[in-house]
């Protein structure tokens, strides 16, 4: 196995660093607002909504690897940690479902806007009752003419607010389980969507996210992604998109961080030295690089299987897991090692902390990937 870059992996990830650094890092404390039109559009103009959808629709047509080093590029660079999951959201969990399992007409209409930067997509499938278990979807679709009729509640709809159009799952066939649930695209302002104001979060402020109630709405066939009953199989599809490329956005954030407190350990002096001096300090900053790069390796591999069309079934959890479990304990000790400073708005550790919490949530908990690499295990 190769584990260095090609001159055109580097390339990729330099100019894209260097360009999301440009748009997004201006040394100010990190703005708590809701990512804007100017905000998501340039990410449209680099490149990054639309990264590793086919050419022919507007897209990059990156590959797995290649996207992650784009994603990697953009966590490190972009401090708002929350627009760079607003982005992976969309294009992981909304545009590669769409890519890979839409009807012609439909890609053709919502895919060359949502690389670009002119649509905002929402994935709409954790529910109340259903987190973790997404066979048991209580938002239910049945047959009508020409279409289908939804009815039912979904929460934690990242971009939900602001989102031009939904990805949503509902269950078609009761009796079937997993492959009784349905995948469909919604459109904003279609009668029967009623979206709620955004949740107010701990963490990933950019991205706003919400509810959205289905009362009698109606999604026409051609909206359908894949087959009836196919639902199950097109969200497992995305998440292994999700669980690495969109986690590579936090790999760059990992990076960001460790270079802060490399920096900070060489210039901050306490007892007469710097405080890298001190061996507490740079065991500390070790196990940081050892956690950062162990992740980075785990969801390379990942993502080289998805690249291959291998089965990356116990590598995409394992990454997953590293890289969330990983940031999270790196941006805690972020904050030992900054003391007081690393308690303020100014440095963006603290902000680094509340972005960093979710990660071992969404996408399935920690516990979840376990259950995953378990199973995969015989166990």
């Amino acid at each position: 196995m190769d584990f260095g870059w090609c001159d055109r992996q580097r390339e990729l990830y330099r100019r894209t660093l260097d360009e999301v650094r440009e748009v997004f890092a201006d040394g100010e404390p990190v703005p708590e607002g809701f990512f804007g039109p100017k905000e998501w559009r340039a990410l449209g103009a680099l490149g990054l909504l639309g990264a590793s959808v086919p050419r022919e629709f507007g897209g990059g047509g990156l590959g797995a690897l290649d996207t992650a080093l784009a994603m990697e590029a953009l966590g490190r660079g972009c401090p708002r940690t929350g627009l760079v999951f607003a982005a992976g959201a969309h294009l992981f969990a909304c545009a590669m479902p769409i890519a890979d399992f839409g009807a012609d007409e439909l890609r053709n209409r919502v895919l060359p806007g949502m690389c670009d930067g002119q649509l905002v997509a929402g994935n709409a499938m954790t529910e109340t009752g259903a987190g973790s278990d997404v066979a048991r979807l209580s938002v239910t679709a049945e047959r009508a003419e020409g279409g289908w009729i939804l009815n039912g509640d979904k929460s934690f709809v990242s971009n939900g607010p602001v989102a031009d159009l939904l990805v949503t799952y509902a269950t078609t066939d009761p009796k079937a389980g997993h492959l009784g649930v349905t995948a469909f695209v919604v459109e904003a302002g279609t009668a029967g969507l009623t979206v709620s104001a955004p949740l107010e979060k701990m963490g990933l402020l950019a991205c706003p996210a919400g509810s959205v109630r289905f009362t009698d709405c109606f999604v026409p066939d051609g909206d359908v992604l894949g087959e009836p009953g196919q639902g199950g199989g097109i969200f497992q599809h995305s998440m292994g998109w999700e669980r690495t490329c969109l986690f590579a956005g936090y790999v760059g954030l990992a990076d960001r961080i460790l270079d802060q407190c490399v920096e900070h350990a060489r210039e901050r002096r306490q007892f007469g030295r710097p405080i890298a001096s001190f061996q507490a300090v740079s065991h500390r900053l070790a196990e940081m690089k050892l956690r950062v790069e162990s992740a980075r390796l785990l969801l390379y591999r990942a993502c080289w299987e998805l690249d291959r069309n291998g089965r990356a079934t116990v590598f995409t959890p394992l990454s997953k897991l590293a890289v969330s479990e990983g940031v999270l304990s790196s941006v805690v000790d972020a904050v030992r090692l900054f003391g007081g400073r690393g308690y303020l708005r100014p440095d963006g550790v603290e902000a680094a902390l509340r972005d960093a919490v979710p990660s071992v949530v969404f996408s399935g908990t920690s516990d979840i990937q376990r259950e995953l690499i378990a199973k995969e295990m015989g166990l």
